[in-house]
């Protein structure tokens, strides 16, 4: 399964290290990412694959749901699918 995650945020020491440690544990790579500070907010954007027989998209938006809870940051996921349909029109 192929997703496109968001982070945005309070600017804060670990930010990256912290989504990036939480994807690990899940067994979300990282296939691309980019990241800015716009005045003193944070944001990030990043592409991940995993294996859809071994996480479901449902757990996974469920556990960076809890993450963004836990970091006052504002995380979303979204299927892939939904871009490369949009691109496609």
């Amino acid at each position: 399964m192929k997703a496109i995650i968001t982070v945005v945020g309070q600017d804060q020491v670990g930010i990256v290290a912290t989504v990036a440690t939480k994807l690990a544990a899940l067994k979300i790579n990282i296939v691309d990412i980019s990241q800015t500070l716009m005045a003193h907010n944070f944001t990030m954007m990043l592409s991940g694959e995993w294996d859809a027989t071994q996480l479901s998209f449902a757990a996974a938006k469920t556990a960076l749901d809890q993450l963004g809870q836990q970091t006052g940051l504002t995380i979303h996921i979204q299927r892939q699918e939904l871009f490369d349909a949009i691109q496609k029109l």
